[in-house]
């Protein structure tokens, strides 16, 4: 009887130091997370043969007409539907005015630089080609995460620029736009220029 209460006794104060000896620790607060995206595999298909430009775009997206109001002919948006995030692209016929062009396409991207950490620029030149551009890498919380533009330097002028319909938060869209950036880079190797479509 007497080996019985010691045994409860002893459990009993075993509990009970165990209590004390978790209310010391004291909690810390887990840092912020983010749910975890996985990628497809990056695989491409060829743009339609109906635009002045050519390139391979990534299979997950959708090509879709711009249909804004100022939009033009040939301006289209590559649609990322998993990721609420397209990549814009306007088409414009150099006409004496590359400077200009050049010029807005700087202010463009540097409007961002008030949200921006930082703007990187990489040079691109195809010259066998004659596919000439900068690719704008805009870090930080900035509502365009890449802007880029490419050139023939004499017709033609393509401008993109990636935006998401979400709030701008670089940690959270850090690993979409580290995704599509290569899928831009892709864009960017295998863009060709062709003759203007004749007009009906």
């Amino acid at each position: 009887m007497q080996f019985k209460i010691l045994i409860k006794r002893g459990v009993t104060l075993a509990i009970l130091m165990l209590l004390v000896w978790s209310c010391k620790n004291t909690p810390t607060p887990k840092p912020r997370a983010y749910f975890r995206i996985s990628f497809p595999e990056h695989k491409y298909d060829s743009l339609e043969n109906k635009y002045p430009y050519f390139f391979e775009y990534p299979q997950y997206t959708r090509i879709i007409q711009d249909k804004a109001v100022n939009a033009e002919p040939y301006w289209i948006n590559i649609d990322y539907p998993a990721y609420n995030g397209k990549i814009h692209l306007s088409y414009k016929v150099v006409k004496n005015n590359l400077a200009d062009m050049l010029e807005d396409n700087r202010k463009l991207a540097y409007k961002h630089s008030i949200k921006a950490d930082a703007i990187g620029e990489k040079l691109f030149m195809a010259p066998e080609k004659k596919v000439y551009g900068i690719l704008y890498d805009i870090k930080g919380d900035a509502a365009s995460s890449i802007q880029f533009f490419l050139t023939d330097s004499v017709r033609n002028f393509l401008r993109g620029s990636l935006y998401f319909n979400a709030i701008p938060n670089k940690d959270s869209l850090a690993p979409v736009v580290d995704f599509v950036k290569e899928d831009i880079m892709h864009m960017m190797e295998t863009f060709e220029w062709k003759s203007l479509p004749k007009t009906k």
